[in-house]
């Protein structure tokens, strides 16, 4: 047997021990969207997730959704009304955000490779371009000249630390994000002179991490640095995005990061800051710490049989829309998301059972070998920490198999 990650708390059953999502019986949600797989999303979780932070933070710095997390429409337009902006890496999440009604000022666009339709996008709907070297610089100067617009421009900046037991590295050595911090302040001053609107740093060092001491140092690090850049570049900035780096629990012996204590931290930060900063304002830029506890996968049992004396449980979901579940998306050792029987919720396990989906690769598992109570054909596996890198991050054309549905209740 191998254990599975923490649940999230808030998750609870009915007398008929079925899993409960924003007070719905999971099967019930599942006769709502006519069939499974099914992601299901509890609005009251993401609201409460954003005034959890929100209590715990500074209230000089702005939450911003970084919408790659979970782009699904209705989500989107529901975030749009609890945070202070968007962060987005591409046209079509451009589009998207601006569909949600947030207001193209407080949408930022970040990422290498951003194609001149794109950054003519952004320029015309005056968006902020996140620039993330000097070449992409030129041509978003080019574009704004040839529209007679005054462009929002602001650097990425790569650092030259990262943010430690991150799992995933944005700054630190030689990397395609942003543009290295020595360079950073001649193509400041070449903004401003060249007449655009200067919007400030965005300097975003990893993400997914869970020991709050090490954000409170990042963040640290990343407020001495914007200083220091500021006071080379011989301006303040509008704006410093200080990005994330706030993950969630996602397997056996991982806890829940201390956001209160990343925010006494930060506001020891700000109080410090260097003087060329007093007028800035700061903001943290989150996308799975958001939204990642408020979705549910629910996915069907299809068959059960045993192999070699091991039970399988073959769904009818899988990791063409779990990828990071099935343990493909990242992870150098494979290990168990939360998992549990929908229709068993909270009922004590009584057998060991693998979780497959449906296609023809052993890459696609769900669980491995963890201890469920006794399933059969019919009953609904619930996948956790699934609000996040699910539906979006999962290659869903894999076979055939087609898009799960989504849901936001």
């Amino acid at each position: 047997m191998k254990p599975h990650g923490p649940i999230p708390p808030g998750f609870a059953a009915d007398d008929d021990a079925m899993l409960l999502i924003g007070g719905d019986r999971a099967e019930a949600l599942v006769d709502a969207a006519g069939d499974t797989p099914l992601f299901v999303y509890d609005s009251a979780m993401l609201t409460a997730r954003v005034a959890e932070w929100r209590a715990a933070m500074p209230d000089a710095v702005q939450l911003h959704y970084a919408m790659k997390a979970n782009p699904y429409a209705p989500l989107l337009a529901f975030m749009a009304r609890l945070v202070d902006g968007f962060d987005v890496a591409s046209g079509g999440e451009l589009k998207a955000a601006m569909d949600s009604g947030m207001a193209p000022a407080h949408i930022s666009f970040a990422g290498p490779g951003k194609r001149d339709r794109e950054l003519e996008a952004a320029i015309a709907a005056g968006a902020t371009l996140n620039l993330e070297s000097a070449g992409e610089a030129d041509r978003a100067l080019s574009i704004a000249a040839r529209l007679g617009i005054t462009p929002r421009l602001a650097v990425r900046v790569n650092p030259d630390f990262d943010l430690k037991g991150s799992g995933m590295k944005m700054g630190g050595g030689a990397k395609p994000f942003g543009v290295d911090a020595a360079e950073v302040p001649a193509l400041a001053r070449r903004l401003i002179a060249s007449g655009a609107d200067w919007r400030g740093f965005h300097i975003f060092a990893g993400s997914q991490a869970l020991d709050a001491a090490a954000i409170a140092d990042t963040q640290a690090q990343t407020v001495v640095l914007a200083g220091r850049l500021a006071n080379e570049v011989g301006a303040t900035p509008p704006l410093v995005n200080l990005g994330g780096g706030m993950g969630v629990p996602y397997f056996p012996a991982d806890k829940a990061v201390d956001a209160a204590a990343v925010g006494t931290a930060l506001a020891e930060t700000l109080d410090g800051r260097d003087a060329v900063l007093a007028d800035s304002s700061f903001a943290m830029e989150l996308g799975r710490w958001l939204v990642a506890e408020a979705g549910v996968y629910l996915t069907r049992i299809v068959d059960r049989k045993t192999s070699h004396g091991e039970t399988f449980l073959v769904t009818d979901g899988g990791l063409h829309h779990q990828l990071a579940a099935s343990g493909n998306f990242g992870t150098v050792i494979r290990r168990n998301y939360p998992i549990a029987l929908a229709n068993r919720f909270g009922i004590e396990p009584t057998e060991t059972a693998t979780v497959v989906g449906c296609l023809c690769t052993p890459l696609d598992r769900l669980g491995d070998q963890v201890a469920l109570p006794v399933a059969e054909v019919g009953d609904l596996v619930a996948i956790f920490q699934a609000g996040a890198y699910g539906a979006s991050a999962s290659p869903a054309a894999f076979l055939g198999q087609g898009s799960a549905r989504e849901m936001l209740v």
